[in-house]
């Protein structure tokens, strides 16, 4: 069963290039391009994509609105596409719901991957900048918009007793940014077991992805800006 994706970008060049590209794909689908937030709305609920690659600025309504719209009302999951790897308005879209972002720039198969990723319901964030994003956000005094609607970072602490002492470990890895890889190797278990360790994370916390229960270590205290540098890098 292929993977169905919604590209969305006001520059034609970039949208054609990107759908090109995975189209190309055995396992890959274009289902409709959109060339601003409103258009990439429309597709998805017409379309019901698994993926949509979302530029972050477009006229009318940007990729922002556009994600808190498709993140709120489906499963689809939203990549940011942005020039810079440190724009401001990833912050906002990962608050928004995005499961992380690509940089325009990125090679053909490495989109590939990206798409792939997200699919299965992993989070993307471009290993430079994992744990400074998150460390930023904390720092420029985000909490007012919550981890996600509804749900504020005082409900979140209290639901962190939920968690058993590996799950809560695992939380602590993940926002330092491990990969699953990694904290395998750290607790000398399989990657299936961190799967279902943060797979029980996502579930006890009601979070969305890795990239929200990232935000949730750090916005409940699990976690502080600059604790455990230099450990692990990558998606």
């Amino acid at each position: 069963m292929s993977i169905r994706v919604v590209v969305a970008d006001d520059q034609e060049l970039v949208r054609s290039g990107f759908s090109m590209i995975l189209d190309a794909q055995p396992d890959i689908e274009v289902v409709a391009e959109a060339g601003d937030g409103a258009e990439a709305v429309a597709a998805v609920r017409l379309h019901a994509p698994d993926v949509l690659l979302l530029d972050i600025r477009m006229p009318g309504m940007d990729g922002i609105e556009a994600a808190r719209r498709v993140c709120s009302a489906s499963g689809c999951r939203v990549v940011m596409l942005t020039t810079f790897d440190l724009d401001e308005y990833v912050y906002d879209a990962l608050y928004a719901g995005a499961s992380g972002f690509l940089l325009k720039d990125v090679r053909r198969d490495d989109l590939v991957h990206a798409v792939r990723v997200v699919a299965a319901g992993e989070s993307l964030l471009a290993p430079t900048v994992t744990r400074r994003l998150i460390a930023d956000i904390v720092r420029r005094g985000r909490t007012a918009h919550g981890v996600r609607a509804g749900a504020p970072a005082a409900r979140l602490s209290a639901r962190l007793s939920a968690l058993t002492a590996r799950e809560e470990e695992t939380l602590r890895l993940l926002a330092r940014g491990l990969t699953n890889a990694e904290i395998a190797a750290s607790f000398v278990v399989s990657e299936h077991t961190v799967k279902t360790h943060v797979s029980n994370v996502l579930s006890k916390l009601a979070l969305r992805d890795r990239v929200q229960a990232v935000i949730c270590a750090y916005e409940t205290g699990l976690v502080v800006a600059g604790e455990g540098e230099g450990e692990g890098e990558g998606y």
